[in-house]
């Protein structure tokens, strides 16, 4: 009689996962377009962007949107498909046919290497592929802003009769690094050249370091050189507009990611941010694994039997808690409190260790 009711039991669970995993994915998926679409859709509007144009963008969001909540869908799906079987008694009878807690985990540890391999996929072919033409989208038909980012990740900006070139930004403290600003007359005759090392924005003006200055004198044709150690600038671009068409970690898969941070390190830059977010995408997949045997060790538990809303709202904390407390730590490796390494993978410590905790206490 176990042995039937095993066998039943074992396809109908597998079957009954499958369906809360593919209905809790695309809901968590809707609920984050949802909110980005209430956020963003004034701004297509106001730029008079086609409705047709708008779907294209958010469809476009969509593998980026899949990656970051993947694994929480993952996670709250095998806690209720594990909750429902421990209320129809059906892990008890699962254990009186002789099938013990190292088969769960077991199956449990295939299935979260599965989640994470076609996660690790996503995030290295879609991902980039799709934010890339996405904030391209965002930025030339929504912004009108005219920009380019070259292949080796330098910044180009088009204004009016000026083209800009940016070596590298850096968002947390606002600087840019590396200028050339080229200013062209009507003509499109070149009239002034000006090179900085720096620039940092400050009381909503930037402020250029080590400055050369070449511009073209009317009287003689001749190009005037001048240097400047600081010079307040009055320019035409604003944090956010280089933050927007910078090249974005989400736009690179991890060897692009690799290699960029490296290039950024050897001329001298501060590549913390990048280097921290090449460790977070190599992080991010594992969270698959962790969660799914975190979800056997909630989900077995015999006081929750009865209490499925518990097992569900229980679930529903530890997610955002994972995402608070990964937030909070890449946030201190952003700001250099944390290595980068230790930023991106604490909150999969922590959660490991919660999750052998659980399931050293089965009752």
């Amino acid at each position: 009689s176990s042995r039937r009711r095993h066998t039943r039991s074992g396809p109908q669970s597998r079957g009954l996962g499958d369906v809360y995993k593919r209905q809790i994915l695309v809901t968590v998926i809707s609920i984050f377009l949802a909110v980005e679409f209430f956020e963003k859709i004034d701004d297509f509007i106001e730029a008079g962007v086609s409705m047709q144009r708008a779907a294209v963008y958010f469809l476009l969001r969509i593998p980026f949107v899949l990656v970051l909540l993947f694994p929480m869908a993952i996670f709250l799906s095998s806690l209720i498909a594990l909750g429902l079987m421990n209320k129809r008694n059906e892990l008890m009878a699962l254990r009186s046919g002789g099938v013990s807690m190292i088969f769960f985990l077991r199956s449990l540890l295939s299935l979260g290497l599965l989640f994470s391999l076609m996660h690790f996929m996503i995030s290295e072919i879609l991902v980039p592929i799709s934010s890339g033409k996405a904030n391209q989208m965002y930025t030339r038909e929504v912004d009108k802003k005219e920009a380019l980012a070259s292949k080796e990740k330098n910044i180009w900006i088009k204004g009016n009769r000026r083209i800009s070139h940016i070596k590298y930004y850096n968002p947390s403290t606002q600087t840019i690094s590396g200028i050339t600003i080229y200013y062209f007359d009507e003509k499109f005759s070149l009239i002034r050249q000006i090179d900085a090392a720096s620039a940092t924005f400050k009381n909503g003006k930037w402020v250029f370091r080590h400055i050369l200055e070449q511009a073209l004198s009317p009287e003689t044709g001749e190009y005037n050189t001048a240097f400047h150690e600081q010079w307040d600038g009055t320019l035409e671009i604003f944090p956010e507009d280089v933050e927007e068409v910078a090249k974005k970690s989400e736009e690179m898969n991890v060897l692009e990611l690799w290699e960029y941070t490296d290039t950024v390190d050897k001329e001298g830059y501060d590549a913390t941010r990048y280097r921290v977010d090449l460790h977070a995408k190599m992080a991010l997949p594992f969270v698959s694994i962790i969660l799914c045997v975190l979800a056997l060790g909630i989900g077995v538990k015999r006081k929750y039997r009865d209490n499925l809303f518990s097992v569900i709202a229980m679930g529903i904390g530890v997610a955002f808690l994972y995402w608070i407390l990964n937030s909070f730590c890449l946030s201190l490796g952003y700001g250099g409190v944390l290595p980068p390494i230790v930023a991106a993978w604490v909150a999969n410590c922590v959660f490991a260790c919660a999750s052998v905790a659980a399931l050293a206490n089965p009752e």
